[in-house]
């Protein structure tokens, strides 16, 4: 009978690590329909980007008080682990802060660090609370982030608060309990916090401690559990995917576009038809740009499911600034949302897409959106992992004028003209300098 706690905890460890597996495989799974692309190169340059930009949260702290707070979740959320790790080989063999004899006085030091940092997050979490839904910054209230947006920002906010309130009462219970039952509960660890909590457990008798004792640790552990699985549903993904994505990111300078080569060589001839094109570079694409998410790249689908919807690329936004309906990250939520509708595709047809009708292009996003764009890269220096929507609006655009013929009237008549004339200007040749003499 001892060991049905054990048990008990052996499946649910096993379930929810099943089930965080399974979720896992199917993001690997959808960002694979996106075609290849090479991010191998300057491997030294890469890591280093992802250890500046993702474990130092470079340019999170662009924005100091937000950054400043954000870091302390973060930390907060990588040093707590380590507490997780206790917690599972405690539950797995039945033992009871199973490190505390390990690392002696260090343990101590251990714990009162958890409780400073579970105190400092509940603090920076009510802080971003406050943020969202008290003094209501635009960036949270934009048209985008309405509906289960809005909830999900929320709704990880309550479970950070609700899952350090349990760590910090497990912990007074405990130390409440080291004292009148040293059977059970071996004296370890320093409580700067969680004793002031204990006046609440006051005149409650011994048998009724250890329930609400072990009620508190399988609510935390079972909590962080849902919490895992929870991610793949959430914004919160980020929180796994900001690693690789910073690593992967496009590391050429701001502004700098990928060439195509068959309509380089086609330009090339037809302002010098004595130019060859290269060997290699004959064989046109089957299609030009993208209009949906199998013509984007792995790294951009992958941008999309990293998107932690901070707002910060579209606060930064000229196009979007002056009233345009474009959002950057609402193109990253677009082609998220498309993308997790492919996958829900696959799923439902062991792993082979049906034909459904529809695209990411007007279906998601309109050419209004990706024309409003200026391509000025305010959003991709504003993004504090790295995620590129510039590249996705530049695809969707290039499919739009090469395979539509669908381009603004305006544009229609500059590259008309440069076709024509040589020039954006409605002039040839002969007569471009005729103004001189007026």
């Amino acid at each position: 009978m001892n060991y049905i706690p054990n048990i008990i905890f052996l499946v649910l460890l096993s379930v929810s690590l099943a089930i965080f597996i399974r979720n896992i495989k199917r993001i690997n799974r959808n960002i694979s329909l996106g075609k290849s692309i090479d991010r191998k190169d300057q491997s030294e340059l890469r890591w280093k980007n992802m250890i500046r930009v993702a474990f130092g949260q470079s340019k999170m702290v662009s924005r100091p008080i937000a950054g400043f707070l954000h870091v302390i979740v973060y930390v907060g959320f990588v040093v707590i682990n380590i507490e997780l790790l206790e917690i599972i080989i405690d539950g797995l063999t039945g033992s009871h802060r199973v490190f505390a004899s390990l690392l002696g006085p260090i343990y101590n030091i251990l714990i009162a660090t958890f409780e400073i940092l579970a105190f400092l997050v509940l603090v920076a979490v009510i802080f971003f609370w406050t943020r969202r839904n008290i003094v209501k910054i635009k960036r949270f209230w934009k048209a985008e982030m309405k509906g289960w947006p809005k909830l999900d920002g929320d709704v990880i906010l309550y479970f950070e608060v609700v899952l350090m309130v349990l760590f910090l009462m497990m912990n007074a219970t405990d130390s409440i309990l080291q004292g009148i039952d040293p059977k059970h509960y071996i004296e370890a660890g320093s409580f700067p916090i969680s004793q002031f909590l204990v006046p609440l457990f006051e005149g409650v008798s011994t048998e009724n401690l250890r329930v609400m004792e072990r009620s508190l640790w399988w609510m935390h552990i079972t909590g962080i559990f849902i919490f895992l699985n929870y991610l793949y549903y959430s914004k919160h993904l980020h929180i796994l995917l900001a690693f690789p994505n910073t690593y992967f990111a496009n590391l050429n300078p701001r502004g700098k576009f990928p060439v195509d080569f068959n309509i380089k060589g086609e330009v090339q001839m037809m302002m010098d038809p004595s130019v060859a094109i290269p060997e290699g570079n004959t064989s046109p694409p089957e299609k030009f740009g993208a209009s949906d998410v199998f013509d984007l790249n792995w790294v951009q689908l992958m941008n999309a499911y990293s998107c932690t919807e901070c707002g910060r690329c579209t606060s930064a936004c000229p196009a979007n600034l002056t009233g345009k309906k474009l959002s950057p990250r609402k193109i990253m939520m677009d082609t998220r949302d498309r993308l997790e509708e492919v996958g829900k595709n696959l799923n439902e047809n062991k792993g082979v897409f049906k034909a459904d009708e529809k695209q990411l292009l007007n279906d998601f996003i309109t050419p209004e959106e990706l024309w409003a764009c200026t391509s000025c890269n305010a959003c991709v220096e504003a993004c504090p992992i790295e995620i590129d929507p510039l590249s996705i609006i530049m695809d969707m655009r290039q499919y739009l004028v090469m395979e539509k013929s669908a381009a603004p009237t305006e544009l229609n008549s500059m590259m008309g003209n440069i076709e024509n004339n040589g020039a954006p200007w409605p002039f040839s040749n002969q007569d471009r300098l005729q103004w001189v003499n007026e």
